[in-house]
């Protein structure tokens, strides 16, 4: 008797077939030569920079030197999300429907509050679309180094995202008080403060400390544009080829990275807590106590950092500022620079599309047994191997990968590939440990084998999840891969950092125009392929 053959198998062919020949141009415009790991060159070049890494730096000057940058970065990444802050709340009020008069019925107002909505929602598409090392590397431009272009930068662009979010967030709550409010003839500010706040607060709040974790690697990664802290003394080390001062910088990364996790972690279940004792909101002792202690932790990094932003309010720097975003304009659209323009898109969504998809197989065969189905010393092993990948910025990656596979785009897929995998990997675990069990027990006691066990029972409980978490990161890993040139990655940002070096201001607004576009593209894309797959 013949086996019975699968029915999807047509299908999963046909798609495999679809899937080549789509990855296919973007393999040959990546430049995705694995061979060139092990090119002779190549591999004496970057192991004798790995040889230089032990041991790792540890001389007095140094090690002050280093504690320095790791308090400038905390303090930058706690300044910048304060700023972004007051950013984001104003523009989230004023561009959710939550708080809209116009959708308690019609008014002379109406045409005025949509078409508001929609130009803050255009305003907080290019802050967030935008990413935080373009912005500090033009606030460089114009305030000089050090740590003041870097709080700004995370201002901007975490403004956009909180504000995005924030309104989202109120949106999807329970409007029915904050409408009653409106009907009755209570203010916008009544209406948020009592109708709104009360059941979303704790989810404002959890939010907000999550984004002040990603702060601290982005405080890392702008560094390397000269925005003060461990990135810029990391970029130091690394121009210099010191293996031993970049080693200690990236264990000092990797206790960062896990300390951020562990606080980050702490404060949401805090929130937790406080949200399950019967209130709707997370406002008690406990939350406020950790909101003061924050407040201390911003105020302390204000004055650490001696930014000097009233200097800023000046008639000078204004002028300044304004003389200096003017040249940008107009933009250089002649076409052979628009087709160089090009050739650097298609770069960047070859990396972004190519690491993500690649870090997304490793990231599931690394969450196999981190996922703790195999013994707790090696759930503990990968573990530690997952955090060590995420915990290393992207541009430091790309930087060791240029080391190992030369200058282009090839070294930007490596970079996102091994950090990504250390994020995906993490999320993936979680979603194998939450998969429900059943079906995966009633296969073993069926007698299928424990890899058809999970193929069959577990995997496809959990891919939309795998997908959607993928999705999500390419959504990050495109605006990453624009500025992976800052180091030799190739892509948009490469044409963007010579452009800038060169004080071509008109061509570089163009490369600039050309990643926000590419930033919302990618978004759109991401946002109509999940609502496909649910």
């Amino acid at each position: 008797m013949s086996h019975p053959r699968d029915p999807a198998a047509p299908a999963r062919a046909a798609g495999l077939l679809v899937a080549i020949a789509l990855l296919w141009p973007l393999a040959v415009i990546g430049e995705f030569h694995p061979w060139a790991l092990f090119e002779a060159r190549n591999l004496r070049v970057m192991g004798g920079f790995l040889a230089g890494f032990l041991p790792p730096a540890s001389d007095r000057e140094f090690l002050a030197c280093l504690g320095r940058a790791t308090l400038e970065t905390l303090a930058i990444a706690s300044a910048g999300m304060a700023l972004a802050i007051v950013v984001a709340v104003p523009l989230a009020i004023a561009s959710t429907q939550a708080l809209s008069i116009s959708r308690i019925g019609p008014g002379p107002g109406r045409r005025r509050g949509v078409m508001l909505r929609a130009v803050l929602r255009m305003l907080l598409v290019v802050l967030r679309g935008v990413p935080e090392l373009v912005w500090a590397l033009l606030f460089v431009r114009v305030f000089g180094l050090g740590p003041a272009a870097g709080v700004l930068a995370l201002g901007l662009t975490y403004g956009g995202m909180l504000a995005k979010v924030y309104a989202e967030i109120l949106e999807s709550g329970d409007g029915r008080p904050a409408r009653a409010l409106l009907e009755a003839g209570g203010s916008r500010l009544q209406a948020l403060s009592y109708g709104l706040l009360p059941g979303n607060a704790q989810e404002l709040t959890s939010y907000t400390v999550y984004r002040w974790e990603c702060a601290v690697r982005a405080s890392v990664v702008m560094g390397f544009v000269g925005a003060g802290g461990l990135g810029q003394l990391m970029d130091q080390s690394m121009k210099m080829l010191n293996g031993g001062e970049a080693a200690s910088i990236l264990l000092t990364f990797l206790v960062l990275v896990l300390a951020a996790d562990a606080l980050s972690s702490f404060f949401r279940r805090q929130l937790g807590d406080a949200g399950t004792g019967g209130r709707a909101a997370a406002i008690g002792p406990p939350s406020l106590a950790l909101l003061a202690l924050l407040g201390a932790a911003v105020l302390a990094s204000f004055v650490w950092l001696d930014l000097g932003l009233a200097a800023l309010l000046t008639r000078e720097s204004a002028a300044s500022m304004a003389d200096f975003m003017a040249s940008f304009l107009p933009l250089d659209l002649s076409v052979d620079w628009l087709l160089k323009v090009g050739k650097g898109s298609l770069e960047t969504v070859a990396i972004s599309l190519l690491g993500t998809l690649l870090a997304a197989a490793c990231g599931l065969l690394l969450a196999l047994p981190a996922c703790g189905r195999h013994g707790r010393a090696l759930e503990h092993g990968t573990r530690l191997l997952l955090n060590t990948l995420r915990s290393v910025p992207e541009l430091v990656w790309a930087t060791l990968m240029a080391l190992a596979a030369g200058l282009g785009p090839f070294a930007g897929i490596l970079a996102l590939t091994l950090h990504t995998s250390g994020v995906l990997g993490r999320l993936f675990a979680e979603a194998l440990q939450n998969a429900p069990p059943a079906p995966r027990e009633a296969l073993l006691e069926a007698g299928a084998p424990s890899g058809a066990a999970f193929l069959y029972g577990t995997l496809p409980e959990v891919t939309p999840q795998l997908v959607a978490y993928a999705l999500y990161r390419w959504e990050m890993n495109i605006r990453m891969a624009s500025i992976l040139g800052f180091v030799g990655a190739g892509g948009l940002g490469q044409l963007l950092y010579v452009e800038l070096s060169l004080f071509h201001y008109a061509q570089a607004s163009t490369v600039i125009a050309a990643m926000l576009l590419l930033s919302v593209a990618v978004d759109a894309a991401s946002a109509r392929l999940r609502r496909w797959l649910a």
